[in-house]
């Protein structure tokens, strides 16, 4: 599968790889299962076969991921906090937007530096950054730089591995198990410690 992706990639004009580039990223903001991580990765090892540079690809696959971030943190600033506190937005509960203002207050902005190496979370960070009104110029400087970071170290991975990209896929599967474990054992300690407080009031 992956070596038919590579193929395919490889018979595209330097342009349209760098256009796939900067669209990924995007697209995995909006809809996370999108397999942008990998993507890159592909486009790492087209490095090393000399059909796109490294600098060229660095900056469209940040560019992408900062776009995607910033709808999202755009789409959080336009929703009505009040409304959500009165319950009237049905996808977003009022203990979710508690327990991320909570987690905003406790990690600061580290939350949003480390944003892109939290698979399955970073459109979430994205946009209760956006509704509980980070600052704008602090955001997006560090949400460029957690971009910028990510895209090299998944550049990297493909120009290290681009005859293996099996192991890459290992790593990366890994790598997001592993986090979302970790994500849903703070998740499950946080809702059995809310329950119990609820419980004892």
């Amino acid at each position: 599968m992956f070596e038919e992706l590579l193929t395919s990639m490889s018979t595209f004009s330097p342009l349209l790889i760098l256009a796939v580039l900067l669209v990924m990223p995007f697209v995995e903001n909006i809809f996370p299962p999108a397999p942008s991580d990998f993507i890159v990765v592909l486009g790492g090892t087209l490095i090393v076969s000399g059909t796109i540079g490294f600098v060229p690809s660095l900056i469209i696959t940040s560019i992408g991921s900062e776009i995607g971030f910033l709808f999202l943190y755009y789409l959080g600033t336009q929703t009505d906090k009040k409304l959500v506190r009165k319950g009237k937005v049905r996808f977003i509960s009022v203990e979710a937007l508690d327990q991320a203002e909570n987690w905003f207050q406790r990690f600061g902005f580290l939350i949003i530096l480390f944003n892109r190496f939290i698979p399955g979370i970073r459109s979430v960070i994205s946009f209760f950054a956006g509704l509980s009104e980070l600052n704008l110029k602090r955001t997006l400087a560090l949400s460029s730089i957690s971009a910028v970071l990510w895209n090299i170290i998944l550049l990297s991975l493909g120009m290290v591995f681009a005859k293996n990209l099996n192991k890459v896929d290992h790593i990366l599967r890994t790598y997001t198990l592993l986090v979302l474990s970790i994500i849903a054992l703070i998740v499950a300690f946080f809702a059995v410690k809310y329950f119990i407080k609820k419980k004892r009031k």
